[in-house]
C-alpha cells in the first residue's frame, strides 16, 4: 500500500478531534463524563492507528479504525449517553460514520492497486 494517503491524514485529524471536543464542545456533562472518557478513549485509538498507518499503511489499520468507528456509531447506545448528553452523542455517531466512510475508502484504493499490480 502506497504510504501517507491523504485518508490516513485526514483520520487523524478525526482522531484529534475526537480527543479535544469534551474539552469545548457543548454536548458533555463534564469533562469526566462516560461520553468524555470514550471520546478520549477513541481519540487517542484514531490518532494512534492513523500514525502506524502513515508509517507504514497496511490494510489490518484500516480494519481496525473501521471496528472503531462502528464503535463510534453505536457507543452512545450501549454506553447509554444518548438522551443526557445528546451533543456528545451526535459528535459520537458523526464522526463514527466519518471514519467508516474513511476507512472503506483507503480499504477500496487499496485493493484496487493491489488488483492492479
Amino acid at each position: 500500500m502506497k504510504t501517507q494517503r491523504w485518508q490516513d491524514w485526514v483520520m487523524l485529524i478525526f482522531g484529534v478531534w475526537l480527543f479535544f471536543t469534551p474539552f469545548w464542545m457543548f454536548g458533555y456533562a463534564s469533562a469526566a463524563s462516560v461520553a468524555a472518557t470514550n471520546a478520549y478513549i477513541l481519540g487517542i485509538l484514531v490518532v494512534l492507528f492513523a500514525i502506524i498507518a502513515l508509517a507504514a499503511a497496511r490494510p489490518w489499520e484500516e480494519w481496525v479504525e473501521l471496528v472503531l468507528g462502528i464503535w463510534l456509531v453505536i457507543s452512545p447506545f450501549v454506553l447509554g449517553f444518548y438522551s443526557v448528553e445528546s451533543g456528545a452523542a451526535w459528535n459520537a455517531v458523526i464522526l463514527g460514520a466519518l471514519v467508516i466512510i474513511d476507512s472503506i475508502w483507503a480499504l477500496s484504493i487499496a485493493r484496487a492497486s493491489r488488483l492492479q499490480a
